[in-house]
């Protein structure tokens, strides 16, 4: 028997383009997989750098490809009383996450982190659309002055 033979053939094509919902889902839930780990590294006293490549022009004059750390924000903060707030952004514009509401309140560092893999489960699984849109459409139309 062939290797072929052994494996499941299928007919199939390739997506080109996916919807912009989709899009702004998976946009979304990397940025919220990079808080995870900005907040586990912390939790661990390690530091989180990812790295990017960037294109510089050397000394020469030449454009050339270098690897740079890249700039995570950090999404959460400690209120004077204790507690810790977590707004979630998309682009530079916070997500309204309820009426009015645009912050999650927790107790401890280990809550954060439980709630950041929930919201990016609840992103993934579509909840979070009309504040993503609305967000979106507030980004674009600061470009269209």
């Amino acid at each position: 028997m062939s290797v072929i033979a052994k494996l499941k053939l299928v007919a199939s094509k390739r997506e080109r383009f996916t919807s912009p919902t989709v899009a702004r889902r998976q946009k979304l839930a990397d940025k919220l997989e990079e808080q995870l780990a900005l907040c586990t590294a912390q939790k661990n006293g390690t530091v989180y750098a990812p790295k990017r490549i960037k294109t510089v022009t050397n000394a020469d004059g030449v454009r050339v490809r270098v690897e740079a750390v890249k700039r995570v924000k950090e999404w959460f903060w400690t209120t004077s009383s204790g507690k810790i707030n977590l707004a979630v952004r998309y682009g530079s514009k916070t997500l309204e996450l309820g009426k009015g509401k645009n912050a999650i309140e927790l107790s401890t560092g280990e809550e954060l982190i439980s709630t950041l893999a929930l919201l990016k489960d609840a992103v993934i699984a579509g909840e979070l659309d009309d504040a993503i849109a609305n967000a979106s459409d507030k980004l674009r139309a600061g470009f269209g002055k």
